[in-house]
């Protein structure tokens, strides 16, 4: 049995202690990838644990602490590579809604790099614009509103970056980044 100091300090049985597993603190989890370095998907910490004692896995980021057993230690995994490529059948894609919009930019207007709370198409719908990812931004109340139906070359305006469909799938996206900002390198979009 693999062990290490925080993760295993009260006994089976014991009242666990307040923020403990089950009063809404997360256990360790880890970030698996494909051996192509696509993320496949979250994996808890006795999984990632199983696929590197068995060979499956090896670990590309580590916590910095390590895992003991009797005769092994191993580093704590944040992210893992599959040691050979799993094929994955393809994914829907991501819709473009006001959550999934929000995620990608980070809950940053994409005209005034504030914070957030709506979408806007950057060429507008009455103007032939269409909903998808390419044309949909995150935006603040106050620019949407002033932007309107108009152009960005009409105000003067530049976007703060190119928008496109993320890799991440509706599984990881920015929460999951905030959780593990490691992870973000790996789930960038």
């Amino acid at each position: 049995m693999l062990t290490t100091g925080p993760l295993n300090e009260v006994p089976a049985g014991a009242p666990q202690p307040a923020g403990a597993h089950g009063t809404g603190a997360s256990l360790p989890r880890a970030l698996l990838l494909n051996a192509s370095g696509e993320p496949l998907c979250v994996v808890s910490l006795h999984r990632a644990v199983v696929l590197v004692m068995t060979g499956k896995a090896t670990v590309l980021e580590s916590e910095g602490r390590l895992l003991h057993s009797e005769r092994a230690a191993i580093p704590l995994p944040v992210v893992l590579s599959l040691t050979r490529y799993v094929h994955v059948p393809t994914r829907r894609p991501v819709p473009p809604t006001r959550r999934t919009v929000l995620q990608r930019d980070d809950h940053r207007c994409a005209y005034c790099g504030g914070g957030a709370d709506t979408v806007d198409h950057v060429l507008p719908r009455s103007r032939g614009g269409r909903h998808e990812w390419g044309n949909v931004v995150a935006a603040c109340v106050r620019c949407n509103h002033r932007k309107a139906d108009h152009l960005l070359h009409e105000l003067g305006w530049e976007l703060r970056f190119t928008p496109r469909a993320p890799r991440w799938s509706v599984a990881f996206g920015a929460a999951a980044v905030r959780a593990e900002p490691v992870w973000s390198r790996y789930l960038a979009a």
